[in-house]
Parts: C-alpha cells; structure tokens; sequence
C-alpha cells in the first residue's frame, strides 16, 4: 500500500525541573517516521536503526508487514520538487528500536515511555493534565517561538539572552556538567570574536587597581566589589558589547526560523551555527584554550583589588577628612560672625 505521508513527528524536551517529555503528533492514530528520522530522533546513524529493524524482524518480535508502510514524500532536488517513495515504520516499530539503541536519547525515550507504561498498567489509561486543561493542541514548536520571542523582547544583557537561548536546546539540561562547559567554551568564542581575548585574558589584561573603578565599565551595585572584578563582560566597551548584541539577534533570527519550520536544535548544532555566524562576519575562530587559566585570571583580578580597595579606602578617610575640616572651617566662620555682630 502506497501513501501520501503526513506530518509525524516526535519531539524530545526537557523541562525546568529535569523531566523528560517527549511532544507527538499522530496520524492515523500512529506515529509514522522513516531509518533516517528515527536515526535523528535517537540521535546515532541510519545503519544502526536498520540493524536493530533487520533483528526486530529476524526474531519474530514484530511482523514487517504490519509495522512498515511505504509512503509518498516531496522533497526539493535541486531545483524540482520530486515524489519519492519511501519506507515509514510505525510506532510499534519506534519503541522497539527506541528499547534497543544505546544513546542518550534514546535512554530519555526508554524513561519516557516506560513511565508512560506504567500509568497505564496503574490506572488503565495515562492522560497528560497539561493537554486536557487546553482547548487547542499543545505543540512545542509554538512554545518554543514564544520562548524566543520572550527573549528578544527582554531588557536582559546579551550573556543573560544567549543563555536563555541555549536552554532552548532540544538537549539543554541546565545541572548537567556538560551544560556549564559548553556555555563556558561558547562565551570564549564569542569574547574572541570581538576582543580578540578570552574571558580570562580580558580581565587579565584590563583589572587595573590604578584605573577609576578598576578599569570596569559595569558593575552590580553602586560600587566596584570583589565579586565583580572576576567577570569578563563587565571589562566590555560600549561598541564590544553592541557588536556582541548583533551576534544574539543573529540567534535569535535563526532560532525563529528553526521554530517556524519545526525544526529542534541541539547544543552542538547552535554551538556550529556560532561558528558560522562568525565566519560569515569575517571574525576569527577561537581554535585554542587562550594564554591564562581561568582560575589564574580571577586570582590576579582579586590580589589587584585588594590593592584598589586600599586605595579608594584611603582617598575616601582623606575625602572625609578633607570634608570634617570644611565643616569645622564652617562653623568657625559662623562664631566669628556672631562675636563680630557683637
């Protein structure tokens, strides 16, 4: 039997609070997705999908005639849009392979499903509250175009956005390790870019205790702290910081068309899309780890604020000091204008 194929998709996210959700839409009351969306939804290559199809069938776990269904696509060559025919494998067939494949995603999936399952042996039925208290369909894609919007109308300074936008990543969990270095390594790609420095070397090379606020531009609060002087982007000039915000609506562009096509981004994919941004600008890559350790860079910072804090100490008891004996001069005037009308 040969078909027209729909829209099928299925959508990995996590939540703020860590679980996993996964967003489906079904046809025929199925999913329907070919090797190779398979292969991205578990995040491996398309040999390992047939391979586990190939042993699905051999076993006898399922019966091929009843989970594959060849089905028309569209698709752009070149110039032409041309009809394939293609075979989709339908939901029976996605958590057989999802239980066989060892991936990340495809442990989310395994979590995800098997919570649904039980559920279902539990109660006789698994609903999700979240689409029960909506009219309309809830679909990830608007949620995420909302997200995006939400950021870009945001007064939030450019660190603060191109966070908010890596959470938007299919794959984001903001505890995990692998989450903190990757936004550390993106911050340094973006930092050369446009300073030509890393974070570390920025604040190695512009902390200086003999400068006005210690060669800062920005701070939290109303004055210069030991806490501020270990953040690179408080060093930033007015035009750095502009050229940086052209890169954060260069994302933010992108990640509404991925949203309006429907299609999920990972981490690593917006951390290529970086690259690309920047070549396409005619920036220079950061290739290496930079010349000063981050630890190093934030030790100088602090030992030469320790100096700035002595100073600006000692220049404001002069201050006071100059400012009691103005108004000790102050009211001797007054005393010798009393005696005088006297």
């Amino acid at each position: 039997m040969t078909q027209s194929s729909g829209t099928s998709e299925i959508v990995f996210y996590q939540t703020e609070d860590g679980k996993i959700k996964i967003d489906t839409v079904f046809q025929d009351e199925t999913i329907w997705l070919t090797q190779a969306k398979m292969a991205e939804l578990f995040a491996v290559n398309v040999p390992a999908i047939s391979k586990h199809l190939n042993n699905i069938f051999e076993e006898g776990e399922l019966q091929k005639e009843a989970t594959v269904s060849k089905m028309e696509t569209v698709q752009q060559e070149g110039s032409r849009q041309v009809t394939r025919t293609r075979d989709f494998y339908n939901l029976d067939a996605i958590i057989a392979v999802g239980y066989r494949v060892n991936s990340k995603r495809a442990t989310q999936f395994r979590i995800w499903a098997t919570h649904i399952l039980k559920e279902y042996i539990i109660k006789g039925f698994a609903m999700n509250d979240d689409r029960l208290k909506q009219a309309d369909r809830w679909d990830y894609f608007d949620e995420w175009l909302e997200r995006i919007r939400d950021i870009r109308a945001s007064e939030k300074r450019f660190y603060q956005k191109i966070r908010d936008i890596y959470a938007t990543s299919i794959d984001y969990d903001k505890h995990s390790e692998q989450a903190q270095i990757f936004f550390k390594k993106v911050q340094n790609k973006m930092l050369w870019a446009i300073t030509g420095k890393t974070a570390a070397e920025i604040i190695e090379s512009r902390s200086n205790p003999d400068k006005p606020n210690m060669g800062l531009t920005s701070w939290r609060g109303s004055t210069v702290r030991k806490f501020d002087v270990g953040i690179a982007k408080n060093y930033l000039k007015a035009d750095e910081i502009k050229d940086l915000n052209e890169i954060v609506t260069m994302y933010l562009d992108y990640a509404e068309r991925q949203a309006r096509q429907r299609k999920t981004v990972t981490m690593e994919q917006w951390s290529g899309k970086l690259d690309a941004f920047l070549k396409f600008n005619e920036q220079e890559l950061l290739t290496h780890a930079g010349a000063v350790k981050a630890e190093v860079a934030r030790k100088i910072a602090e030992d030469r604020y320790e100096a700035f804090d002595k100073k600006r100490k000692t220049a404001e008891a002069r201050a006071a000091d100059k400012e009691d004996l103005k108004e000790l001069e102050e009211i001797e005037k007054r005393l010798l204008e009393k005696r005088h009308k006297k």
